[in-house]
């Protein structure tokens, strides 16, 4: 009799491990985002729409997914919540690039996929596109620019690359502007000055007028 309840022992023991341990090896849930089963960036165009569906793999019960456009929760309509789930990205601007959405488990939201939107676009420039500006002052000229991918940027001064004198021009570009510094402004300096972004897709050229005004000028 002690032998048997040893064994009994025993095969309680393994059974309490496999009720443990077992159930959660066979319900691990894998998520897929239009099929793909890892993270992933997702070429678009402004003005286009994108559907991105969310989908349970491997589950055992019905699942509840959620959501995210970055950190913000979207809303979702009850009858889009369980085991699948989609959401309609439209009238997608370049304001979207880089923008992330990510469906999480219900139950577990550290079992994830994301999405980032990769918008696609040529040159957009803006700027002050005339100034005014008496000699012997410092003038800038800020030209704004977006695209992607990004564009190789130059400066013109009357349809001829600008030729940079030391001390005098100087140049600073930062992921959003293309700026043209001119120290100590001569009548010299009079002129139209091009800003030219040259990317892949097109070349796109905002016109700068700059007038230089003598000290006596009223």
């Amino acid at each position: 009799m002690a032998w048997n309840s040893s064994v009994i022992m025993q095969m309680g023991r393994f059974l309490l491990l496999v009720i443990l341990y077992l159930p959660r090896e066979m319900t691990s849930s894998v998520l897929t985002v239009n099929g793909k089963t890892e993270n992933y960036i997702l070429d678009t165009t402004p003005g286009s729409q994108v559907s991105l569906i969310c989908a349970v793999q491997n589950h055992t019960r019905e699942e509840e997914l959620l959501w995210y456009r970055e950190e913000g929760r979207v809303d979702l309509k009850s009858g889009n919540k369980i085991n699948s789930s989609s959401v309609c990205v439209s009238s997608i601007s370049e304001n979207d690039n880089g923008i992330s959405f990510t469906c999480r488990l219900g139950r577990d939201p550290s079992v994830s996929i994301s999405v980032a939107l990769n918008v696609i676009f040529p040159p957009l420039l803006s700027g002050n596109d005339f100034q005014t500006v008496e000699e012997g002052s410092n003038v800038k000229l800020v030209c704004s620019v977006k695209a992607n991918p990004q564009a190789q940027m130059m400066w013109y001064k009357n349809s001829s690359l600008l030729d940079l004198e030391k001390n005098h021009h100087q140049i600073q570009q930062t992921s959003e502007s293309f700026q043209l510094s001119i120290t100590k402004v001569e009548k010299s300096d009079n002129g139209t000055y091009s800003c030219t972004a040259k990317s892949s897709l097109q070349t796109e050229s905002l016109d700068f007028h700059l007038i230089v005004k003598a000290l006596h000028e009223g």
